[in-house]
């Protein structure tokens, strides 16, 4: 399957910068993960019957949350494309219901990031774009925000 930025540039247009929703999406399933090993494992140690069985389906619960939220991250990065060309800026999310935002650089205002100290740590965090008679938008948790402002803003 094609990603979507190589389906609409236009004549001459290239690529100069991807970025994709960052890796934290799967901290939910990441968690559930080993709190459904540790469950497993304390199922191995307990002596009494029901205990097993209580750790054992309590584990089996939390592993089904826990592949959900590793689909459904996955699905989300799967389906979210963030580019900026040589002309324009372009954010696609979504697969059946899709949703686009496209501005053309000598549109673009101002570009500014908000990171918390955990987006600092690991690399992520919001990027707002301000148009000129376009509007704002907003880039929800993508990876390396600075990068993406630098690769809007540097002409």
């Amino acid at each position: 399957m094609a990603r979507y930025i190589d389906e609409i540039l236009q004549p001459g247009e290239r690529v100069l910068y991807s970025t994709n929703a960052h890796w934290i999406f799967y901290f939910p399933a990441i968690v559930a993960w080993i709190v459904a090993l540790a469950l497993f494992v304390l199922s191995r140690q307990a002596t009494a019957d029901w205990l097993v069985l209580l750790c054992l389906a309590g584990a089996g619960l939390v592993a089904l949350a826990a592949l959900y939220w590793t689909v459904k991250g996955w699905f989300h990065r799967f389906t979210t494309e963030t580019d900026v060309t040589n002309l324009r800026v372009v954010h696609k999310t979504g697969f059946i219901k899709r949703r686009t935002f496209e501005m053309a650089l000598d549109k673009v205002e101002s570009v500014d990031v908000d990171q918390t100290i955990l987006g600092r740590i690991l690399n992520y965090g919001d990027v707002t774009i301000r148009g000129v008679g376009e509007g704002i938008e907003t880039i929800k948790t993508i990876a390396s925000p600075l990068a993406f402002r630098s690769s809007i803003t540097t002409r």
